[in-house]
């Protein structure tokens, strides 16, 4: 058979319509109707313990191998799927890794199937109750627990990461596909080398190699600048290789590597690298959405795989839920956008989906793709990520763009949408420009959401972390104020999973959406915030009590701008290709605004406020500063806490203008009667169990905060 290969972004839909007409003598043939599922299990394990009703758990690991139709529609949003080599049936192939957990005895099982999506591979959320006692909740209610690959660029070196296998795009004559690259290295420390495929968050991943190593090649440059506004200075090409070297053994110009940079002298912590090059072999990534689509639907709803052999689940699922935390959110965002809850036969993938800190979309389906990259104001400010949109409704319009559609534009279309939720924490608005979710693009009106879609914020949180004054660090060389928020979500997500689930499994609507909103003025410019007076107190560094400086706000905040990556590159899809790197700035930016503060603790005032915001021990704020002088940027994903002061002598001395915890709580079974009465109030609006807010309670109970 001989295959036929185009390179523009039209090409899969004019290939199905040459099929309709009869084709041509290049035309492929059609493929089997039904693509082959075959099923590999590796290991049954027990899992510990014993859970309610349910009993005992085991885990289930094994791989999953499909096929891809290239000339199903369902899939022709797929970037370079027609370039993909094809197996004799004329289809593509995928193979992904997936772990599951499961009821050893599946009659006990409930039929709710939580597939979680793996972050840059690895498994963020297999219960623990032994250390997170809570999390037995999930298995007593006799969930099977999912997790399967979907990022094709994570490497198989590390066996804790789950990864699928996607294919390589190559030219019709079977040559490497080439064209441009752009990433940032960003060095946490001197080094004399990097590896790619850069980034803050994708150092580990597989890179995209150069198409020559020749760097004084059209298409190759290294620049270097301290601040993302700052004119990029360039640096000789004669100065820099892809290479492996160090400082002592092997100084620059080092060995030849295609996965590394070598820079003569080194790379320094005060400035932000960008490299540009000409790359090849691009993976067809967008398959890992395909391979999501039909391993959740092969674990929902068929008896046996191709060959027969028996899916563990036949017959027990009645329900799926999908999650994602912070880039697997994303990522399950995008499955949305871009049509994918459609299952192959007409049906729902998922009739739940949680994105959790999910602000934006994934960069999955580009070609040269790289899912696992993040965002902030100083870092990876023009990487892709930014262009598809972030509002949910499908008929919303970008007034900036003039696009029409929201993330659930497809899934509207084909009636796949599922029961949506989104969670944000304070960095979501912050660094990761989450508020156009909620306004127009001009900030200047409040959004109305979709009738299966809710909204929540979680008050005075940072993007991930346990919480409380424990988790607390201060390294004076790295932020200026102690690291962290006292306050957390955690116990937040867990009632709102089980929220879910009722909304999804029995139709009982989930508590209303809680956001910031421009109307009650909860959701306010940047500049519009003003904090109390906060003097910071001492706090231990290596065992010695240090002085923490007196929190200044800054207004700095992560702004998004219009970018164009090119003619082929389509931006409301996040898909294509891009030409134009680094991209252009169109004049043009979204609004950014951000959650007001009270003005007497520094504490957000809108979203859901967990037990530490309703009875703080002190400010926790959703973001924090570099101390590096003359860098200007957001302390990456991090929040600060400025503690109150014990007594109103302290503070009066102090000139703090917040609250003690003298006048908030006046001894300490003051606190631990405020904190019941939280607690309670949360359980009442089904905002926390109440297995959890008994052990909050009892970890007050247990913490000395006043006489």
């Amino acid at each position: 058979m001989k295959t036929l290969h185009r390179s523009s972004a039209g090409a899969a839909a004019l290939a199905l319509m040459l099929a309709a007409c009869g084709g041509d003598d290049d035309a492929p043939a059609t493929p089997a109707a039904t693509p082959r599922v075959t099923l590999a299990i590796t290991a049954t394990e027990d899992f510990a313990g014993s859970y309610g009703t349910v009993g005992a758990y085991e885990r289930v690991t094994g791989t999953l191998s499909g096929e891809v139709d290239p000339h199903e529609p369902k899939n022709a949003v797929i970037q370079d799927l027609e370039l993909a080599p094809v197996n004799s049936r004329g289809m593509v192939e995928f193979k992904a890794d997936f772990v599951m957990l499961k009821p050893k005895d599946m009659s006990r099982a409930s039929g709710v199937l939580r597939y979680d999506a793996p972050n840059r591979g690895n498994i963020l959320t297999m219960p623990n109750p032994t250390a997170v006692p809570g999390d037995a909740v999930y298995l007593e209610r006799g969930y099977v627990l999912l997790y399967s690959a979907w990022q094709g660029d994570v490497p198989k070196s590390n066996p804790n990461r789950l990864t699928v296998t996607v294919p390589v795009a190559k030219n019709p004559d079977g040559s490497s596909i080439t064209g441009p690259y752009k990433t940032e290295l960003v060095p946490a420390a001197a080094t004399p080398v990097m590896s790619l495929p850069g980034g803050v968050f994708n150092g580990s991943m597989i890179p995209y190699e150069p198409a020559s190593l020749d760097n004084t090649l059209p298409g190759y440059s290294l620049t270097r600048r301290r601040n993302e506004t700052d004119p990029r200075i360039v640096i000789p090409a004669g100065d820099w290789k892809f290479a492996a070297c160090d400082a002592a053994a092997n100084p620059f110009p080092g060995t030849a590597d295609a996965t590394k940079v070598c820079l003569k002298g080194g790379f320094d912590p005060q400035y932000l690298y960008e490299l540009v090059y000409v790359a090849r072999d691009p993976k067809v990534m967008g398959v890992g959405l395909a391979a999501l689509r039909d391993t959740v639907s092969f674990f929902r709803g068929k008896a046996a795989d191709s060959d027969g052999n028996p899916n563990p689940l036949a017959g027990r699922i009645t329900h799926a839920i999908g999650q994602g935390t912070s880039q697997s959110g994303n990522a399950m965002k995008t499955f949305l956008h871009l049509g994918f809850n459609q299952a192959l036969d007409g049906s729902k993938v998922f009739d739940g989906v949680y994105a959790h800190v999910a602000a934006r979309q994934t960069h999955i389906n580009t070609r040269f793709a790289v899912p696992g990259g993040g965002g902030g104001l100083r870092t990876d400010h023009t990487a892709f990520g930014q262009t598809a949109p972030r509002a949910l409704a499908a008929d919303y319009v970008d007034e900036l763009t003039g696009r029409q559609g929201g993330v659930m534009k497809r899934c509207a279309a084909s009636n796949t949408c599922p029961k949506f939720f989104l969670g944000l924490s304070g960095t979501e608005f912050w660094q990761l420009q989450g508020s156009p979710v909620l306004t127009d693009a001009f900030g200047q009106r409040d959004l109305v959401q979709p009738d299966n879609a809710r909204i929540y914020y979680y008050a005075s949180t940072q993007h991930g972390g346990p919480g409380g004054t424990a988790s607390i660090n201060y390294t004076p060389g790295r932020n200026l104020y102690p690291a962290g928020t006292v306050v957390h979500f955690n116990d937040t997500f867990r009632a709102l999973f089980m929220a879910l689930e009722d909304w999804v499994v029995r139709d009982v609507a989930p508590p209303a959406s809680q956001v910031p909103r421009l109307a009650d003025g909860t959701l306010v410019r940047p500049d519009q915030l003003v904090f109390p007076v906060m003097q910071g107190l001492e706090w231990p560094v290596n065992g010695t009590p240090t002085a923490v400086p007196a929190f200044n706000y800054l207004a700095r905040y992560n702004g998004f701008p219009l970018l164009d990556f090119g003619p082929e590159y389509r931006p409301q899809d996040e898909s294509g290709i891009a030409t134009l790197l680094p991209p252009a700035y169109l004049n043009k930016d979204y609004a950014i605004l951000v959650p007001q503060v009270d003005a007497t603790t520094g504490l957000t005032v809108a979203g859901i406020r967990s037990v530490e915001a309703r009875v703080p021990l002190g400010t926790s704020i959703e973001f924090n500063y570099p101390a590096a002088a003359g860098v200007v940027d957001l302390s990456n994903l991090t929040g600060a806490f400025i503690p109150f002061h014990k007594t109103e002598a302290q503070r009066l001395a102090a000139g703090d203008t917040r609250p003690s915890l003298e006048a908030l709580y006046g001894d300490q079974a003051g606190y631990v009667a405020a904190v019941t009465a939280a607690a309670d109030e949360l359980v009442a609006q089904r905002l926390l169990l109440r297995r959890d807010a008994d052990a909050i309670v009892a970890r007050a109970a247990g913490q000395v905060v006043l006489p």
